[in-house]
């Protein structure tokens, strides 16, 4: 993408050049020179194959999309995907890596936080569950077990994953454990 001059055993000539303004965007520079080169690059009347165009012998400096191309050729993603698949791709690894190297950490921080949400959902339970065991002896039994029946309804409706099921069951258990203990202590009372 600048003008050159080629040499001959009898003069000097100007040959053809391929020029851009420096805010044409750099993807259109890439097309530019893979056009030209898929083009023209072949033999002609008055040039030899692979003569046009070239990098060498211009006035103008080079565009840096023209310098790569004619340092590596067609890009390799230009290769296998679509030129704005592949362009996109080119122009935004930078961001990329980043977004990559960002989500490293995350991803080891997802277990645990995934794993703290679902026991959440049988935890929060044991709260209320110690309240009814801590008012055993103080309260009426009979609202204790309404009390129990009703947070015993509510823990049925949870839905937890099979891997977390063991402590599902286990809640379960120790409902069960203070509604023992509290029948026992209300039907010793009543004797």
């Amino acid at each position: 993408m600048r003008q050159s001059t080629r040499r001959c055993a009898f003069s000097r000539s100007p040959t053809a050049t391929l020029v851009a303004r420096k805010s044409t965007h750099p993807a259109l520079i890439q097309l530019f020179v893979q056009a030209a080169q898929q083009i023209h690059s072949a033999a002609g009347w008055f040039q030899r194959k692979g003569e046009f165009p070239i990098p060498t012998g211009t006035e103008e400096p080079l565009a840096k999309e023209a310098q790569r191309f004619y340092a590596t050729g067609t890009p390799l993603l230009q290769r296998y995907l679509p030129f704005w698949l592949a362009n996109l791709i080119d122009r935004m690894w930078p961001v990329l890596v980043t977004i990559v190297a960002a989500l490293i950490p995350l991803s080891r921080m997802l277990p645990p936080l995934y794993q703290f949400r679902i026991r959440s959902r049988v935890f929060r339970w044991y709260a209320q569950l110690r309240e009814v065991e801590n008012a055993i002896g103080t309260r009426p039994a009979a609202e204790l077990i309404k009390e129990l029946d009703a947070i015993e309804a509510r823990v049925g409706d949870i839905t937890v994953p099979l891997s977390y099921a063991d402590e599902l069951y286990a809640l379960r258990s120790h409902i069960q454990m203070v509604e023992t203990r509290l029948r026992t202590t209300a039907a010793g009372v009543a004797t």
